[in-house]
C-alpha cells in the first residue's frame, strides 16, 4: 500500500518529498564528515549514494513504509536539510524518526520545527501510537531536539554502531499518542 509523501507547511519551513533535483544538495550534505560524525554511517564519498538515497526515498512511499522529505527554508527555498519517518508499522501503530540537517541550519530550532511537522503528520494521518528515535550518546543537540518535541529516554543501546572504527553508544527515545496530544494542548 503506497504512503503519499506530504508537503508541510510551518511558519519557517517547508518540508516536500524529495527529488531528483536534490542530487547536489544531499550530496553535500551527507558527505560532510562534521555533519555525519554521530551518524551510523560514515560520510558518502561516491555519488552513487545519491541514487540509492532517492531510490529508497521513492520504494519507501511506494511500500507504505515511510516518507522522507526535504527541508527547505520558507522565505528562500533554501536545502537546509532532511528528515524521515519510516519503519511505519500499521498492526502496531509504530514508527521511526530520523532527520540531517547542515551546518548552517543547527542551533535555529529548525530540527524542532520541522520534526514537529512531520510528528504532527503522522500522528494525524496514520493514527501512531508510538514513534521511536535514537541519538549517539555524545549528540546532545539531538537530545535536546527529542526532549523539546515530548520524546522520552527509555535506554541505551551499548555499543551499537561502529563507524570507521569508532565504537559508539546509542540512546533509545520514545514518543506515545497521550504525551504528543498532552504536550499540544499545554502548550
Amino acid at each position: 500500500m503506497a504512503l503519499p509523501t506530504p508537503t508541510l507547511d510551518t511558519a519557517r519551513l517547508r518540508l516536500r518529498p524529495v527529488a531528483d533535483t536534490d542530487a547536489d544538495d544531499l550530496f553535500a550534505l551527507n558527505s560532510d564528515a562534521e555533519v555525519l560524525r554521530y551518524w551510523d554511517s560514515p560520510p558518502w564519498t561516491d555519488r552513487s549514494a545519491v541514487e540509492r538515497f532517492l531510490a529508497g526515498s521513492r520504494r519507501m512511499a511506494e511500500d507504505g513504509t515511510g516518507a522522507r522529505l526535504v527541508i527547505e527554508r520558507g522565505s528562500d527555498q533554501a536545502f537546509l536539510g532532511w528528515c524521515t519517518f519510516n519503519g511505519w508499522n500499521p498492526t502496531f501503530r509504530s514508527a521511526s524518526l530520523g532527520y540531517c540537517l547542515s551546518r548552517t541550519a543547527w542551533g535555529q530550532g529548525y530540527a524542532t520545527e520541522a520534526a514537529g511537522a512531520l510528528l504532527g503528520w503522522a500522528f494525524g494521518a496514520l493514527d501512531l501510537n508510538r514513534v521511536q528515535a535514537e541519538a549517539d550518546t555524545r549528540n546532545g543537540a539531538s537530545a535536546r531536539v527529542l526532549e523539546k518535541l515530548g520524546f522520552v529516554r527509555e535506554g541505551t543501546l551499548r555499543e551499537d554502531c561502529i563507524v570507521n572504527g569508532v565504537v559508539s553508544d546509542s540512546w533509545v527515545y520514545g514518543l506515545l499518542r497521550r504525551d504528543w496530544e498532552k504536550q499540544r494542548t499545554l502548550g
